[in-house]
C-alpha cells in the first residue's frame, strides 16, 4: 500500500452537498486519495458540491455505497484502522491522538451524528474539544481539522 492509500473517509448520511464540496476540498489539500460517500450522502457531480469543491471533486477518488457498514468491514477486512470523529464515552481528545495508519476516518450526519450501527464498525473514537456554548463544529470543518492533523503523522 502506498502513501496515497493509507488515508481514506468515510461520510455517512451527510446531508449537505456544500459541505460534501468544502471536505472534497480539504481532502485534496491534505493529500486524501479517496473518499466513501455511504447512505444519503450526494455524490459529484452536482453544482453545489462543484461550487465549493472547486475541482476538487475532479481529483480526488470517490465511491457511493448504499450501505456505510458494509464498506467499512471491507476497509477492516483490508487492514484499515477504522476512527470516528465522535463524542461517546470512548473518544479521546484530538490534541493527545496519534493515528496508526493505514486509517478510514469516519464522519457523520451533520444534526444526529454517528449511529450506533456504525459505531460499532470503528475501532477508536476521537472528539474535538469545545470550549463554547455549542457541543460541536460543522462536520466539514471537524473533518479539516482532523483529516490535517491526522496527515502530519503520514510517512
Amino acid at each position: 500500500m502506498d502513501k496515497i492509500d493509507k488515508f481514506v473517509l468515510v461520510l455517512d448520511n451527510i446531508r449537505s452537498r456544500y459541505n460534501v464540496g468544502s471536505i472534497f476540498r480539504t481532502a485534496d489539500g491534505a493529500g486524501i486519495n479517496k473518499i466513501y460517500l455511504g447512505g444519503i450522502t450526494p455524490a459529484p457531480p452536482h453544482p453545489r458540491i462543484a461550487k465549493v469543491a472547486l475541482g476538487a471533486e475532479k481529483f480526488v477518488a470517490f465511491e457511493s455505497v448504499s450501505t456505510t457498514w458494509r464498506a467499512l468491514k471491507k476497509l477492516k477486512d483490508n487492514g484499515y484502522n477504522i476512527v470516528a470523529l465522535e463524542q461517546t464515552d470512548k473518544s479521546i481528545n484530538y490534541f493527545g491522538y496519534k493515528p496508526r495508519f493505514p486509517i478510514a476516518l469516519v464522519l457523520g450526519n451533520e444534526v444526529a451524528g454517528l449511529s450506533k450501527d456504525i459505531l460499532k464498525y470503528c475501532d477508536e473514537f476521537v472528539e474535538i474539544p469545545m470550549k463554547g456554548k455549542k457541543e460541536s463544529l460543522n462536520v466539514s470543518v471537524a473533518a479539516g481539522i482532523l483529516m490535517y492533523e491526522a496527515s502530519k503523522w503520514l510517512k
